[in-house]
């Protein structure tokens, strides 16, 4: 029996070392065909310009024979025809596609092209290709959040951080949610000079709205629909400064006088987007994730590094963590609140059923054993460790219990009944052993239709590798625990007769 506990013990051990090689992971891609494709420009871009770049994309996917159909959307993000879809503002410097490709396996093939074709034909274009998600939406799973109360100060650190995140090759290519600032034309009126020809800045800001943007003269109507009017200027004078430069007012007196009579017009920089979190300029920098490694170990790997960066920052700035960490302990915390609450509840049902604090302490023992099985069976299969298959460990520990307690109060059964203790040991783990055996077999083929698929497969895989090594280590390791821990010596005598 020592030589049972012992190994149990050290491949327990080993199965704690072995988890270090399970990655993590929140929620797997989508099995949909459908390939997402980000455009981000300079924000200080146009929506010419931005529609001009979409063209040339869309231009490089007729006659891909793994691409059945694209949908292009120019200025915002496509509509929710996905419930987890991660939306996106609408903004002239961002555009999405939707690519339906032919199936899974040239989905994956497309994606490498399509990353590739971006990197080297639209460089200064900020890209992201990505499937669909199946959990929470995250967007790019990589996400550091700097924020300070300077934007300037802000931008220029999270330019280095930038710099420090493109050196570990497992990052993908680095975006901010703002950080270029624009070109704007400021027209500062002279209050005094405008007072004495009977105009306010409410005056001079409808003419030039109406030249630039359009005012709306009247409504037309379509059907159920009112159908609005814009008189504005031209494009060729919309968009060009000349416009400005040689405007005319008109006076409450009908007189014309140009606009510089009053005011000046010069060009400056300024942040066409600024995004605050707490009031508090934050500037978030996103990034894919290269090769087969999961977003939350190489956040574990990066922490040193950044950790290094974050202690060199000046008083009131800081970096925090997004993406895929932050919203898997979301996800985990409401689940973690409840764990104490379960063990509270299993512990009490348990003295209820066993009477005995010992007792309680031996069919609890085997339980965490589970994990032996359940890293058996991820590592080899390379199933990383997420949302979904810590709920299927959850349920895996209700399972090992249920065995165990049905073993011990077999064995009390025994003694009640006139066996000795280790007669009764011996005898209920054979009288136990065909219906364990049994349920654990039918819970693991159970688990088997689902084992293939994207979402459930960490699920059974954790389940089947649980139940198989818990079932076995329930018929093994706790009879040989329950003999040690009172010390039962072995009687070498045939047990009675059982009536």
């Amino acid at each position: 029996r020592w030589w049972t506990i012992g190994g149990t013990a050290a491949m327990f051990l080993a199965s704690v070392v072995g988890m270090t090689f399970v990655q993590n992971q929140f929620f797997p891609a989508s099995e949909r065909p459908e390939i997402l494709v980000d455009l981000n420009l300079p924000q200080n871009a146009s929506i010419q310009e931005t529609l001009k770049v979409t063209q040339r994309f869309e231009a490089s996917l007729k006659d891909d024979p793994d691409i059945v159909r694209w949908s292009t959307y120019v200025g915002e993000g496509a509509i929710r025809f996905y419930l987890p879809l991660d939306q996106q503002l609408q903004n002239p410097f961002f555009a999405q596609l939707v690519i339906v490709s032919t199936g899974l396996e040239s989905r994956d093939v497309l994606m490498e092209r399509l990353n590739k074709r971006l990197r080297e034909e639209f460089v200064g274009v900020g890209s992201y290709v990505h499937t669909l998600e199946l959990g929470p939406p995250v967007g790019q799973p990589l996400q550091y959040r700097v924020s300070g109360p300077n934007i300037d100060q802000v931008r220029k650190h999270a330019i280095d951080l930038a710099t420090v995140l493109d050196a570990n090759p497992n990052v993908g290519e680095t975006l901010f949610n703002w950080n270029e600032p624009g070109k704007v034309l400021r027209v500062d009126i002279a209050q005094d000079k405008a007072r004495q020809f009977g105009l306010s800045s409410e005056d001079v800001a409808q003419v030039m709205n109406s030249i630039v943007t359009g005012a709306t003269v009247s409504q037309v109507k379509d059907s159920i629909y009112l159908i609005d009017i814009v008189g504005r200027a031209n494009g060729s004078e919309r968009n060009t400064p000349e416009t400005l430069l040689n405007l005319q007012i008109t006076t409450p007196s009908g007189t014309s006088i140009p606009l510089l009579a009053f005011a000046s017009v010069r060009y400056e920089l300024e942040q066409p987007l600024v995004w605050s979190r707490d009031r508090i300029p934050t500037l978030t920098l996103k990034a894919a994730v290269r090769g087969d490694i999961q977003a939350v170990d190489l956040v574990d790997d990066l922490k040193p590094t950044i950790d290094a960066f974050i202690a060199k920052l000046p008083q009131g700035y800081k970096v925090e963590t997004g993406g895929t960490v932050e919203q898997s302990a979301k996800a985990q915390g409401p689940i973690a609140k409840v764990i104490p609450l379960m063990l509270f509840l299993m512990a009490t049902f348990l003295m209820i059923q066993l009477q005995s604090v010992q007792k309680m302490f031996i069919v609890v023992s085997v339980a965490p054993l589970g994990l032996i099985g359940v890293v058996l069976a991820l590592v080899p299969t390379g199933t990383p460790m997420g949302f979904i298959a810590i709920l299927g460990i959850l349920a895996l520990i209700g399972i090992i219990i249920r065995n165990t307690v049905i073993l011990v109060t077999q064995i009390d059964q025994f003694e009640r009944d006139g066996f000795d203790p280790w007669h009764a040991v011996v005898q209920a783990t054979h009288h136990r052993r065909r219906p364990i055996l049994l349920t654990a077999a039918a819970a693991s083929l159970g688990m088997i239709p689902i084992a293939r698929d994207v979402f459930w497969g960490p699920m059974a895989y954790a389940m089947i590798g649980g139940i198989f090594s818990a079932t076995l280590l329930t018929l093994l390791f706790l009879p040989a625990l329950y003999v040690a821990w009172y010390r039962i010596k072995e009687n070498k005598n045939p047990p009675p007769a059982m009536h």
